[in-house]
């Protein structure tokens, strides 16, 4: 199913992961050997351009197909791991990197005032209410018109590769990634020191978000959806 922009619902990037992985358990054996599958389907995943992905039409069938076909041919060549662990850290695989972009929003943010931090308290836990209701005006009043928001999935489950910028987009794409029915909750939490936003999905830490606010608006929005940078969060992955 195509979603608003190419973002798509965190449940059901979730669900996704979770089903591929029973796929390759199944045909393999294997925890260790069926996580390296489904990390190379999604890095054939992040390799389609993005005409070729918004065509998708069934992109969890297609993925589905790959973890099968993958799952009877030898294990990928060295060389594709090597670029998988040389990729730029903090880049989501398979999306445009923007030095020079994010030196410039960094330069915004230091340049206006910052929140203090009751303020930023009080603004992060209206985002977290706006998202939890879904009310996009609400959310659009509380970000900076030219506000930008990067989604790290780390190549590990589909989300948006590109930074999504303008108010507007920026809250539809919160919006449909934590639209969740009654499994997706939000709850304020310390995110790297500060008041940040920590999303669960079924009882389990599925997302951290942290926001950059200054003169009382929201500047940038950094939502970290790897699986791995999560564990922490989490503790021990079940076996």
């Amino acid at each position: 199913m195509d979603h608003v922009g190419g973002a798509v619902p965190l449940a059901e990037s979730l669900d996704e992961r979770r089903h591929l992985l029973d796929v390759a358990c199944r045909a393999l054996g294997s925890r260790v050997a069926a996580e390296r599958v489904v990390d190379e389907a999604y890095r054939r995943w992040y390799h389609l351009t993005d005409p070729e992905r918004v065509r998708m039409t069934a992109p969890r069938a297609w993925l589905t197909r790959v973890v099968d076909e993958a799952c009877l041919t030898p294990p990928a060549a060295p060389w594709a791991e090597e670029e998988w662990e040389n990729r730029t850290p903090g880049v989501p695989y398979g999306a445009d990197a923007e030095p020079v972009e994010w030196a410039r929003l960094r330069r915004r943010v230091l340049r206006a005032r910052p929140a203090p931090a009751a303020r930023q308290h009080e603004i992060t836990g209206a985002v977290g209410q706006a998202c939890t209701d879904q009310d996009g005006p609400r959310l659009r009043a509380l970000l900076a018109s030219d506000a930008t928001a990067f989604f790290d999935s780390g190549g590990k489950i589909r989300a948006l590769t590109r930074p999504v910028r303008g108010d507007e987009q920026v809250a539809r794409s919160l919006l449909v990634l934590l639209a969740g029915q009654r499994r997706v909750t939000l709850r304020t939490g310390s995110v790297n020191g500060r008041t940040g936003l920590v999303v669960r999905c079924d009882d389990r830490v599925a997302a951290v978000i942290a926001l950059d606010i200054a003169d009382s608006l929201v500047l940038r929005v950094w939502a970290i959806l790897n699986p791995d940078k999560l564990r922490s969060w989490n503790g021990p992955t079940p076996e």
